[in-house]
């Protein structure tokens, strides 16, 4: 709510009326502040630019997560309201004469459907648009014309439904085995669907019926995006029986809506083709790709194409730049997503497109001009936002002027922001139109992080940021005990977001320091690329460089350093273990040990010859020379081990060999193991509990050991 400008005389009155308030000293950051924040995301302006939908998110009363959809007027003129009370509700989308928002809804968690509610009343309850059946539905489109809406839904295997589920329970029967044909059956954090596939949907937004429009899908892992005229979709798929090896035969298909035919756009490059969007003129697509075998996720650069949406021919208007679409910068208190963002401007000749740079992302716009029938950049990237900050683009308004953003600090966590076009549409103006962790923020003693450079033995360029104790003088000449974070990955990056974990550590009185060694992402491809194929090598040049910098910063005790990461940051932890002896404990999450076992227990098959050399059986060398485990016959730094018990990414046999290995060597360890129900994610997803359990773990472990 805006407030009332303050006169001299007002002012001048106050002051004598009342003594100077004594200032209260603010609260240390803990482990339970966890539970006090209020998160938001999914941000989309309206069509007509006047308000902002979202999802705020905060831990209730039952140890649970309450979701729910948010409204707040673009302007900042107003505070923000409540607009839905499910509980489980996100993914807003306006409908396109802005007059209902549609979104998934899980009233019922084994049933989520689709609701729609009005925006033009004061109130109003949210009504079920769809009947689907038990499963999980992922995402939705309204097409232009406001008839239809396309959604991903996936049903529930048979044999796990509550009905079946509750046969067996009267006939005294077992869970039925798991009965797998195909290599892609499971997904970390989605759990095992086996034979289930997420197919594309058509629904009828005024009767709610349904039917499937799109099922060729091998993996049920695509994009899709609307044509103009509402009539068609396009839809990036790989429909190779063999996608999860073959990423490269993905295609564009358009899908007639009415027909449901078929087609493939022609002339198309093979390789992975994320993110797929039909310019509002009718005559384009634009996507995130590259050209050759990798997946989606890879060393090289994610670029972006545009092709003719009849003719394709596909172009990259980025190739000859050295940003990846795909660069991803993580946190414990944003939803982190690998997906690229692509955006057309309503003009048809701008595309906007989502950056990560240097440990910042940032929204960057190019023109486009068509010569001879083939689009073309005119002009460089221009970035339309700035400054030490994450900038997660929602969507736009109808005409083009008004953005919607989650705005993300080290200081603050992420917060919904508009961003408003400026002259000649070369910058934005970026305004936070909501405030809902002020109060905790003056209450608290936040930790800046500092950014700086500093250079490997080899000549490498590695970013570095130190986050000093927030309640200790930088004057002080005092040593205190660090601890060293690393990023998993490895392709993704630390950065310019507000970080819980680092928070408390800082409030613990650690020295905390995190950096971006090579291997990650938001620093050019040459960067990136440099251990592929060859972890613990270029990077680990890069860390010990990092440590040497950490021993010789001002205020810290190298005798009291500690060494900590997940997954690929729980990898290098181990690999730093086993060729050092500098750290004074360590603590391996959720990590990597053997990459001969890691190729064949991971969601995502690890195919032979693609980013290792060999495989796994009877080509062993380069993965093997990169497993740590092959050198932990020295290793004596104490080690705290944590891992989730359903984590698909990286079984949590990777960790039970560090384990057994350690208690053989006589090294101080524990384990803690997460239960099946928590998966990779834990430390940013998972139940308040388990989160809560793992900083507790963490800041006990390093009191143990760098506090003596």
């Amino acid at each position: 709510m805006a407030r009332k400008k303050m006169t001299k005389k007002t002012t001048a009155k106050s002051t004598k009326s009342k003594p100077r308030a004594r200032r209260q000293k603010k609260a240390l950051i803990k482990p339970e502040d966890l539970t006090k924040l209020h998160l938001v995301s999914g941000p989309q302006v309206s069509p007509d630019g006047s308000q902002v939908a979202f999802v705020k998110k905060h831990v209730g009363t039952k140890n649970e997560y309450v979701t729910n959809l948010w409204l707040v007027p673009s302007a900042g003129d107003a505070e923000p309201r409540q607009f839905t009370t499910g509980g489980r509700d996100a993914s807003p989308r306006w409908s396109p004469d802005g007059k209902t928002i549609a979104f998934i809804g899980a009233r019922d968690k084994r049933k989520p459907q689709i609701f729609t509610i009005s925006t033009e009343e004061a109130g109003g309850e949210a009504t079920p648009l769809t009947k689907f059946p038990e499963g999980v539905v992922s995402s939705l489109k309204w097409s232009p014309d406001g008839r239809w809406i396309a959604a991903t839904f996936r049903a529930q295997h048979p044999d796990l439904t509550e009905k079946a589920e509750a046969e067996r329970k009267e006939k005294g029967l077992n869970t039925p085995p798991r009965v797998i044909d195909h290599e892609w059956y499971r997904l970390d954090g989605d759990g095992y669907f086996l034979g289930q596939r997420f197919k594309l949907y058509l629904i009828d937004t005024k009767t709610g019926k349904h039917r499937v429009i799109y099922d060729k899908d091998t993996l049920g892992f695509f994009y899709y995006d609307w044509a103009p005229d509402s009539k068609r979709l396009v839809v990036s798929t790989n429909r190779s029986k063999r996608a999860m090896f073959e990423w490269e035969k993905c295609e564009l298909v358009i899908v007639d809506i009415k027909s449901g035919k078929v087609k493939a756009v022609p002339n198309l490059p093979e390789g992975p083709k994320d993110s797929v969007a039909w310019s509002p003129d009718g005559q384009w697509l634009a996507y995130a790709g590259r050209i050759g075998t990798d997946s989606g996720y890879s060393t090289r650069n994610l670029e972006l194409f545009v092709c003719s949406a009849s003719s394709g021919g596909a172009v990259s208007l980025s190739n000859t730049e050295d940003f990846c679409l795909m660069a991803a910068v993580l946190s414990d208190t944003a939803e982190v997503s690998f997906d690229a963002v692509v955006r057309w401007a309503p003009s048809s000749t701008r595309l906007y497109a989502s950056i990560g740079w240097h440990g910042q992302t940032h929204l960057a716009a190019v023109d486009i001009k068509v010569r001879a029938g083939k689009p073309s950049r005119t002009g460089k990237f221009n970035f339309l936002t700035s400054g030490a900050a994450q900038h997660s683009l929602g969507n736009f308004s109808d005409d083009g002027k008004t953005f919607a953003f989650m705005y993300d600090t080290p200081t603050t966590p992420a917060e919904i922001a508009v961003g408003q076009v400026q002259a000649r549409g070369n910058a934005l103006k970026v305004s936070r139109v909501t405030n809902f962790n002020r109060d905790w923020i003056r209450s608290h003693q936040i930790a800046k992080p500092k950014s700086q450079w500093i250079t490997s033995p080899d000549g490498n360029k590695v970013h570095v940021w130190v986050m000093r104790p927030p309640n200790i003088s930088p004057q002080s000449t005092r040593k205190r005990p660090a601890v060293l974070e690393i990023h998993g990955g490895p392709h993704a990056q630390y950065g310019e977001c507000f970080f819980l974990e680092f928070q408390v550590l800082a409030a613990e009185g650690y020295t905390v320091f995190y950096s971006n060694p090579r291997g990650s992402k938001g620093y050019g491809e040459e960067h990136t690329s440099a251990i592929r194929g060859s972890w613990g090598y270029a990077d680990w040049v890069d860390m010990q460089a990092v440590m040497e910098f950490m021993k010789s910063t001002k205020g810290v005790d190298s005798k009291r350093m500690g060494i900590m990461g997940g997954s690929y940051g729980g990898y290098m932890t181990n690999w730093a273990i086993a060729h050092t002896n500098e750290f004074a404990a360590a603590i391996t999450d959720r990590c990597v040990s053997n990459l001969l076992s890691m190729a064949g227990n991971s969601d995502f098959i690890d195919t032979p010859g693609r980013y290792w050399e060999g495989n796994a059986w009877d080509d062993i060398d380069a993965r093997w020379n990169s497993s740590p485990i092959q050198f932990f016959r020295k290793v004596k730094t104490p080690t705290l081990i944590i891992h989730s018990e359903g984590d698909l990414r990286c079984n949590i046999e990777q960790s039970e060999q560090v384990f057994s290995a350690l208690k053989y060597l006589k090294v101080p360890t524990r384990f803690v193991r997460y239960p099946q129900s928590t998966s990779h994610g834990m430390s940013r997803g998972g139940p308040p509990d388990m989160r809560l359990h793992r900083l507790h773990q963490i800041t006990d472990w390093w009191q143990r050991f760098l506090k003596k």
